[in-house]
């Protein structure tokens, strides 16, 4: 078996992969298993991504308007306490372990609640779901 991914809902799935891991002909010694919460909704997605575009048309920062790819990158490495590194290139710099696509439901709610925080100090007047345009 060269990979194989498997939500557990109940019990089946539980004694499933628990057959599996007892499989020593087709799930050999050194292979890996991870165990991951469940990863971010649609729905909260949808709300992120609604809301740093609302940011993005409502905030100048520090002289410029960001995209809300931009800010989703500010608000996560604040999220994150990202690490900065220089780039290859002079003068550049590189944010460490930015992506959002991996996050839990519960960091993804951090991340929105975070994201309402900032826009409260910023004086930014939401709709719940806007559509990105």
């Amino acid at each position: 078996m060269p990979r194989a991914i498997v939500e557990i809902k109940g019990q089946a799935e539980r004694n499933l992969i628990a057959r599996w891991a007892m499989d020593t002909q087709n799930v050999p010694a050194g292979t890996t298993v991870e165990f991951r919460a469940p990863r971010r909704s649609l729905d909260q997605n949808a709300l992120m991504w609604s809301l740093l575009g609302q940011i993005s048309k409502q905030v100048d920062w520090y002289g410029q308007k960001l995209s809300s790819e931009d800010w989703k990158d500010v608000l996560t490495a604040s999220l994150r306490r990202t690490r900065v590194v220089p780039g290859i290139d002079a003068g550049t710099f590189v944010p460490l372990g930015m992506r959002t696509s991996q996050m839990t439901k519960e960091e993804i709610s951090e991340l929105l609640e975070l994201i309402y925080a900032f826009g409260a100090e910023k004086g930014i007047k939401f709709r719940e779901l806007e559509l990105v345009s």
